[in-house]
């Protein structure tokens, strides 16, 4: 069994799935860091050699195709980008015996996690002033609200208001 986290960005899919593989002692895998070890380059890089998003999920979807020919695949937990279910990721996705959890949160609180990388993706330290707070958090709320459609494809939607990463596991077993 497959099992896909996905949320807006900073939502907590890569540490929580860390998390849930362990408990499920399954392996656990970050698409974006698939994508830049099968490219061999950041994200961000690999995003600045395209004219469209739509072009560069295209070619980034084949890591996770690749991913998923992979034997060791056949148990997983894989952490998706927030479009992980649009394109030619959700073509691929929609195939595999899985199910697909939406992890949802207050924007206030996906504000406060949210992490700021370089070009070649290593976190970066960034203390946001009072403005660029308003910025983001009307940025995460726009997030929200666009995949919203995509995400109702999802088998299970967790809600993690309020809870930190020990316990969001505990809160997916309550919602059943």
């Amino acid at each position: 069994m497959k099992i896909f986290l996905i949320g807006v960005s900073c939502i907590g899919t890569t540490t929580i799935g860390a998390k849930l593989a362990v408990l499920l002692d399954y392996p656990f895998f970050d698409l974006d860091e698939e994508i830049e070890t099968f490219f061999g380059t950041s994200i961000e890089r690999l995003q600045n050699q395209f004219l469209t998003i739509y072009s560069f999920r295209k070619e980034a979807s084949k890591a996770l195709k690749y991913l998923l020919s992979r034997r060791v695949s056949e148990n997983c937990i894989i952490a998706l980008p927030p479009s992980g279910l649009m394109d030619n990721y959700w073509r691929i996705v929609k195939k595999a015996a899985r199910t697909v959890v939406v992890l949802k949160d207050k924007p206030e609180n996906i504000l406060q996690r949210i992490t700021f990388y370089d070009i070649d993706s290593r976190q970066i330290e960034k203390h946001l002033t009072k403005k660029e707070k308003l910025l983001y958090l009307k940025e995460i709320k726009k997030d929200i609200t666009y995949f919203r459609r995509t995400y109702a494809r999802a088998d299970l939607t967790v809600d993690i208001t309020g809870l930190g990463p020990d316990n969001t596991y505990k809160a997916s077993r309550c919602q059943e």
